[in-house]
């Protein structure tokens, strides 16, 4: 049994330090918060835990048999982490092409724009028009203004693709976007009351009610503006005099 035992442990460690680099790496570099709420990467790295910490070392425990010949025990281990492996590499293939690349400011809202929302011929656009926005696969989350063109006629056309479901959004065409502070005014003209915002049923209002007046922000200012990533949803909150973001709250009725 100690045997067995030592092989766990062994594995065990192995298994936790490959996956704290990996998941760490791409934790630090993109989905902090509110990437990983907003990407809705949990059931990824759930699955990719399960695999790789709890039945990878379990599998090791039940096959080290030290009456197993060494070369036997080495192939069965061996087709473990084989396993282990590939569920690493998706998850992390996962992750990184589903990875938070910008954070917008568009019309009346805040979205998280990831990598796989952003085609590659809208990449090489950017690239050719727009550089200094245009992704790259060093590009870290940052916050952006995206407004609509201004020819009139692109504008419609984006417009009423995106009503549609028909073509892409201007959230994921990088060749239009501007720095935050830009957007700004645009941004404190679209900010609403808490109980204004027609995205939040009235339980979730009244806890969000609470939740501000206990951190001392004022809930009946214009002050707020949804965020969406998805199907999930933040309250952004912003200091209506400076415009500078204070919170990012999950709706509950909690």
């Amino acid at each position: 049994m100690r045997f067995r035992l030592t092989a766990f442990g062994l594995h065990l460690l192995g298994s936790a330090c490959a996956l704290t680099l990996v998941l760490g790496a791409l934790y630090l570099g993109w989905y902090r918060w509110p990437g990983w709420y907003l990407s809705s990467v949990l059931h990824v790295v759930g699955i990719v835990v399960l695999v790789d910490l709890v039945i990878g070392p379990t599998l090791t425990l039940i096959v080290a048999d030290p009456g197993k010949p060494r070369r036997i025990l080495a192939r069965d281990v061996a087709m473990i982490v084989t396993v282990q492996l590939a569920a690493l590499l998706y998850g992390a293939a996962t992750l990184w092409s589903g990875r938070p690349l910008y954070y917008t400011f568009s019309a009346d809202r805040l979205e998280c724009v990831q990598a796989s929302d952003i085609e590659g011929s809208e990449i090489a656009l950017a690239l050719r028009e727009n550089p200094s926005f245009a992704p790259h696969w060093y590009s870290l989350p940052r916050w952006i203004w995206a407004p609509l063109p201004k020819d009139a006629d692109e504008a419609m056309r984006i417009v009423n693709d995106a009503s549609f479901g028909s073509g892409k959004d201007v959230i994921d065409m990088p060749r239009y976007f501007k720095p935050w502070a830009e957007g700004l005014p645009k941004l404190h003209d679209q900010l609403k009351r808490l109980d204004d915002i027609i995205y939040l049923s009235k339980q979730e209002k009244q806890s969000l009610h609470a939740r501000l007046s206990a951190v001392g922000l004022a809930p009946d200012q214009p002050n707020t503006l949804i965020m969406w990533g998805g199907s999930r949803r933040l309250v952004a909150v912003f200091d209506p005099a400076t415009l500078r973001l204070e919170r990012l709250l999950i709706p509950d009725v909690s």
